[in-house]
């Protein structure tokens, strides 16, 4: 942990970036998995709306360089280092908030890991720090932040699940079993809420050119893997521009909706699931059946960065992923020897 930066007393200064119609004007809002890809992004457009943000993610200089690049676009930023599956992380950004900026009005769960393989390279400590880090971290930070945000007039609680947490995506099941949750627990909390002035926004994406696949895990034969995952996140027809996405997050959020699907694939794949989920659970059977197997000798737990090289997938296929993932803070690919 690290004390949050502060340059003077923001309680005496106007938000830098103001829009006087936009409701987070002047509010205060923290956002998890800041530090890079979408939630570098919404934390980018609240500020731009006259948020005042607090920033968080575990990669110390991640941080401070996304805290410097808004603090360069003239936003009123701070940040704080903090692994939010630590029992005490909610306290530690609470207070941090608090001492900051003052009580909080606006929670963005995004904090996220992608693991990417079939079944049987997977462990149980993969779906165990899925769910720690996807579900039970956003359900004790949002439990601890509930008493801030009932007594705010814009008490809002944005959770950034996934299409993935509405239809079983193959290959991808830690993630899929704690999206399923989350998005449980966050429909379920604006149920729960309903009359106490706080909103409630559940988010499900379908794939964003953030450059995500170079920050993903993956198993079983790491090369094969990437291959159709980062070709499937970085391609315009499947996957959505995420500064776009960023911005219809925070709009649905403003306006208070209960929920949100993003990119043209992932409404058509929400509907079909809806209205035949045995022919969906027999196409999804089938893209399972036509991915990589794990293979003789399968690795566990292989970095995107690396996973690149092994896969030797042209540049072409993944230029826009790439090229996201240089402007949104994401890894660099490993260029090999």
């Amino acid at each position: 942990m690290r004390t949050p930066t502060s340059d003077d007393n923001p309680q005496a200064r106007e938000p830098a970036m103001t829009a006087p119609s936009h409701r987070f004007t002047g509010r205060t809002a923290l956002v998890t998995g800041s530090s890079r890809g979408l939630g570098l992004l919404i934390a980018r457009d609240l500020a731009r709306h006259g948020a005042r943000v607090m920033l968080c993610a575990r990669d110390t200089q991640a941080l401070g360089r996304a805290e410097r690049q808004l603090r360069a676009e003239g936003s009123e930023v701070a940040s704080l280092s903090c692994d939010v599956t630590g029992p005490d992380a909610p306290r530690q950004l609470l207070d941090a908030v608090r001492e900051r900026f003052g009580p909080l009005d606006v929670l963005v769960n995004n904090a996220g890991i992608i693991q990417v393989g079939p079944l049987e390279a997977l462990r149980e400590q993969d779906f165990r720090q899925a769910m720690e880090t996807m579900y039970f971290a956003p359900l004790r930070l949002t439990l601890a932040a509930l008493p801030d945000l009932r007594a705010s007039s814009a008490g809002t609680v944005v959770t950034i699940s996934s299409v993935g947490g509405r239809i079983p995506a193959p290959h991808l099941l830690p993630y899929v079993a704690a999206k399923f949750a989350v998005a449980g627990f966050s429909q379920g909390l604006r149920a729960e809420l309903a009359g106490t002035g706080v909103s409630v926004t559940t988010v499900l994406p379908g794939l964003m050119r953030t450059g995500s696949h170079t920050a993903a895990r993956f198993h079983g034969r790491p090369g094969a893997e990437y291959g159709w995952f980062a070709a499937a996140a970085s391609l315009p027809l499947l996957s959505m521009d995420a500064e776009r996405a960023a911005r219809a997050i925070v709009r649905a959020a403003e306006r208070r909706r209960p929920e949100l699907v993003l990119t043209p694939a992932a409404k058509l794949g929400v509907r079909v699931q809806g209205l035949a989920p045995a022919t969906t659970s027999r196409l999804l059977a089938r893209v399972a059946r036509a991915l990589p197997g794990a293979g003789d000798r399968p690795r566990h737990d292989v970095q995107g960065t690396e996973a690149a090289h092994l896969s030797g997938l042209p540049a072409w296929v993944t230029a826009l992923g790439d090229r996201a993932g240089a402007r949104f803070a994401e890894p660099r690919p490993d260029p090999g020897p």
